[in-house]
């Protein structure tokens, strides 16, 4: 069958089988333009033999996207259309011969129907947004904004318990992430659920089975927790030194979870831990298992769980440097080398002697369901697996063969010396391999006998590029379709390949034979002998509907059915002994006087394993009474993990024991406020004991808990603090050479809690950390000096600069302004550096003086006044430095100035003061007598209109007898004074 393409773009395609329909979305991507310039779907009633294309359906200038099959009815398909032409799906209930458009006003980025409801489905938008439709995606209702990608699900929670209910990983306003449920047609605030308390560490949510898992870390190490069958969460046990920094969730398969947890010791291989049945308490599996990275970026785990048997994987495990691949069969309780075959594929003897050499597998499963991986196995077909790999000591990328095993992994024979895709036929009756190539083929081979044999066949005249196969999934797979190009840039190329004339009749119940399931001899396998049932190899008939396994009968249980304990170690001689990190009583410790508890005798049986009788009674856990205990190992921790809370606001304190019975017991928690309270039993404190702190400061808070055996106590101290605005450095503008200066960091509130001040001075690197907010310091280098001060209050850190000019000499004034000015003085940092400019401005042009050798500073608060200083310089050759004479002549000059100015307007006056300070040439001169000003808040100026004024040199009046003003910009030229 030809599809028009286009050779100058690649071609992406989707496929989907129903029955006897086979619809296929192409889209043509134009490199040129970096984007899908065209879509064709087609439709097949034939499986195949003929195709109708159905653009005129859908939309002639419809460019499609996606196309989404509904998993519980398949006669419903929806298709998506491209977000950057539209944003629209097209839906069809009749197996996608006719088709409805639905316009959207969000763009999807993908979709999770219902396993069970087929009109239920969650979308998840680029903008991500959940939505939820009860109608097939016919209408839209928006959940929830900010949901984590890939981290909303529905529940599966027992049989139809709340099948409306929807979990999601959401980010909050402040962006933290947070794990919440909520109904699909009603998510408002107010029905939201929160099951678990604070916050989760982004993209951790895991929805499985009945299990739901999330992170949360603290101190920089990640700790994770679990919730079986939506109770209370609880934190997963792995052995007390794992200390694991990434952890994968391989399975949650019959109620126990398999995870990969990768250690702090570990960088390219993960261990493998298995758990009991509330997925909390974690034992080792496996050690080394090998990882990588995929092309997203995802570990990859080397670890395989065959189909059609439970409890049955294959591991790759790096050992000294080498990777071998290990099996098992009773869900990691004993491993194996792998067996190599006696024979390769001429039939010449293989010399390989475990556990030197064993035959060692790929195990990479494809995440393109049109190629297949080096691994495959089916439900269908219990026994058969077939793989790439190579014999040797170690696992190698050279020399790979095909090897197949049709006896659950006991056994296996060489089938290719080259890499082939194997596709499943038949329910595994037909096995039909094609080579992987670069170059084009013309030819499959297939084998009747689970890979004994193999027969080669023709499926086209003209050799083909192949890019992929797929199979029709039914109960009678015997047609595949295989698609590729003639040429690198021929069109589309599907080929239907129909196996069902090879057949003459179907099998009848003399064509089979029973297979029994074992481990190298060993019948039992989890407990239990499973007899299957087999088409006989010389039988070629058409099996059709898989009939499964024929019977299971229980073995009587041994050691081998046990594995051991949480807290328990395998020793030399199989027994299982307590770990030296473990105590075996402390599994009592949230045991009431009264009641019982399961007391562990080291081992426990493994998940699934269906023994009875034999040893089960001495290796079972025996209920035991739980013992009286004087409380001991008292821990008083809060909530959420932190020594720190926020003024007015609610801590929750957590008693913990490590023995002894908090519900039998008096407890008493002093908050180290003035306040303290009482419990006579566990319920008033089993959400925790939550108190609020009105004051801001460091306090011991202190729990006693007694009972009749003796009591035990414990200690916090709790820094409370409220949030630090601002922070404002206050100093002096100028000051001598070698003298004291003290500098403050003046803070909005006051009252903030513990505090740590950090102080840079000039140029150093090296800073000095201080607890207190001012500090006294000496500047031995003239000129203009930086200081800046981080004040860190909790997790807030603020910081403020300031300069200050440092000379040995150096003469000061102070300016009075006229009292109208106050009127508009809204006494702010920001008001008084513009005022400050302004008069720079005006006493540079009266007196001619150059600038850098003035500094003026508008002091704070009301009558407005200033201070000016009078600055020393030195040419660029370092002569002709000013004298403290030179310094005198410019102050006389100062002091026969008088300037006037408007300001919003208004006229105004400012002035010398002889009451101010006049000269300070002696060394112990203190700049912290001239001036120091407190920080406030920015209000701006409008513009200044200046000119000078002398006595002597009056300006002529206007018609109006107003002296004539010349303008000058109050937003020319900054004049780079310190702030304040």
């Amino acid at each position: 069958v030809n599809k028009p393409g286009n050779a100058s773009v690649l071609t992406n395609h989707d496929f989907f089988f129903c029955l006897q329909v086979i619809l296929i979305l192409t889209k043509l991507y134009d490199y040129n333009l970096g984007s899908i310039t065209e879509s064709s779907l087609w439709r097949s009633t034939d499986y195949g033999t003929t195709y109708e294309k159905l653009n005129d359906k859908v939309g002639l200038k419809t460019i499609l996207s996606y196309l989404y099959v509904c998993p519980t009815n398949k006669r419903k398909i929806m298709l998506l259309t491209d977000p950057e032409v539209e944003s629209s799906l097209l839906i069809s209930s009749d197996e996608g011969a006719t088709y409805q458009k639905y316009r959207l006003n969000f763009y999807i980025h993908s979709l999770l129907f219902h396993p069970k409801q087929e009109d239920w489905i969650l979308a998840y938008s680029q903008d991500q947004k959940l939505f939820s439709s009860v109608e097939f995606g016919r209408r839209w209702l928006l959940l929830h904004e900010g949901v984590a990608p890939n981290r909303f699900y529905w529940s599966m929670m027992g049989s139809g318990r709340e099948p409306d209910l929807v979990h999601l990983e959401a980010k909050t306003v402040d962006g933290h992430a947070q794990y919440i449920t909520c109904k699909m047609q009603n998510c408002s605030e107010a029905t939201r659920s929160k099951p678990f308390p604070g916050y989760i560490d982004h993209n951790s949510l895991i929805v499985q089975d009945d299990y739901v898992f999330v992170q949360l870390t603290s101190g920089g190490r990640p700790h994770y927790y679990v919730s079986y069958r939506r109770n209370a969460f609880a934190q997963m046990k792995l052995p007390k030194y794992s200390l694991p920094k990434d952890m994968h969730v391989i399975s949650t398969d019959e109620n126990q979870v398999f995870a990969a947890v990768q250690e702090w010791n570990q960088n390219d291989t993960y261990n493998l831990y298995i758990s009991d049945t509330r997925g909390v308490y974690f034992t080792l599996a496996l050690e080394n298992v090998k990882s990588s990275q995929g092309l997203e970026g995802n570990v990859m785990i080397d670890l395989y769980e065959v189909a059609g048997i439970k409890g049955m994987f294959l591991a790759n495990k790096k050992i000294d440097n080498q990777v071998k691949t290990f099996i098992t069969y009773n869900k990691g309780r004993d491993w194996s080398l792998l067996q190599a075959p006696d024979t390769d594929l001429r039939g010449n003897p293989v010399h390989c002697l475990l556990p030197y050499c064993s035959l060692h597998l790929h195990l990479k499963v494809s995440e393109n369901p049109y190629t297949s991986g080096n691994i495959a196995s089916r439900d269908t077909a219990p026994s058969i697996i077939v793989a790439s790999g190579n014999i040797g000591t170690e696992l190698s990328d050279d020399d790979i063969s095909m090897f197949v095993s049709s006896d659950a992994g006991n056994t296996w024979r060489q089938i290719f010396e080259e890499e082939h895709s194997v596709l499943y036929l038949d329910q595994g009756g037909v096995l039909v391999a094609m080579k992987h190539t670069s170059l084009p083929i013309r030819h499959l081979w297939l084998s009747f006998d689970e890979g004994r044999s193999w027969s080669k066949y023709s499926f086209t005249s003209l050799p083909l590029f192949v890019d992929g196969v797929l199979g029709e999934p039914g109960e009678e797979t015997l047609i595949m379709t295989v698609f590729g190009h003639f040429s690198h840039r021929s069109e589309w190329q599907l080929v239907k390949v129909d196996y069902k004339s090879i057949f003459d009749r179907r099998c009848a119940e003399e064509d089979y034979r029973p297979w029994q399931l074992h481990s190298q001899g060993e019948a039992c396998i989890m407990g239990a002998k499973r007899i299957y049932r087999k088409r006989k190899s010389e039988k070629k008939c058409m099996q059709g509907k898989y009939a499964g396994a024929m019977t299971s009968e229980p073995c009587v249980c041994t050691e081998a059915d046990f594995d051991c304990d949480y807290g328990y170690e395998r020793h030399s001689n199989g027994q299982c002994l307590p770990a030296f990190w473990y105590n075996p009583s402390s599994l009592s410790k949230d045991c009431s006087l009264g009641q019982s508890y399961l007391n562990s005798t080291g081992y426990r049986k493994v998940v699934s394993n269906n023994c009875t009788d034999g040893v089960r009674e001495r290796y079972t856990a025996k209920p035991q009474q739980c013992p009286g205990k004087a409380p001991q190992g008292l821990r008083i921790i809060t909530s959420d993990g932190k020594l720190t809370a926020e003024q007015g606001h609610n801590v929750t304190f957590l008693l913990q024991l490590e023995e002894g019975d908090l519900q039998r017991s008096l407890i008493q928690v002093d908050f180290g406020d003035g306040i303290a309270v009482s419990y006579a039993n566990l319920s008033s404190t089993e959400d925790g004991i939550k108190h609020v702190y009105q004051n801001v400061g460091i306090f011991r808070v202190t729990a006693l808990v007694e009972n009749s055996l003796g009591s035990d106590n414990a200690v916090l101290y709790l820094h409370v603090t409220c949030p630090l605005e601002h922070v404002h450095l206050s100093l002096p503008f100028v000051t001598t050479k070698n003298k004291e200066v003290n500098a403050t960091a003046v803070l909005w509130p006051s009252q903030v809690g513990t505090l740590t001040f950090v102080w840079w001075f000039g140029n150093n690197t090296e800073p000095l950390i201080t607890l207190e907010g001012s500090i006294t310091f000496t500047f031995s280098v003239e000129g203009m000096n930086t200081i800046t001060v981080q004040v860190s209050a909790g997790n807030t850190i603020l910081q403020d600069t300031k300069t200050i000019a440092v000379y040995e000499q150096f003469q000061s004034l102070r300016l009075s302004f006229s009292p109208n000015l106050d009127d508009y003085n809204p006494d702010i940092p920001e008001w008084r550096r513009d005022i400050s400019r302004v008069v720079k401005k005006a006493l540079v042009e009266a007196t001619g003086i150059a600038s850098k050798h003035i500094l003026v500073a508008v002091l704070p608060g009301l009558p407005t006044s200033a201070e000016l200083f009078i600055l020393p310089y030195q040419d660029t050759t370092g002569e002709n430095k000013r004298t403290a004479g030179d310094l005198e002549q410019v102050l006389c000059l100062l002091l026969g100035v008088c300037v006037y100015a408007f300001v919003l307007g208004v006229p105004l006056t400012f002035s010398p003061s002889l009451a101010a300070p006049l000269v300070d040439l002696t060394p112990s001169h203190s700049g912290s007598a001239m001036l120091m000003l407190l920080s406030v808040v920015f209000v701006g100026l409008a513009v200044f209109v200046i000119y000078k004024f002398k006595s002597t040199n009056a300006r002529p009046a206007d018609s109006q007898g107003n002296q004539a003003k010349p303008g000058i910009s109050a937003l020319d030229n900054w004049v780079g004074l310190p702030s304040g």
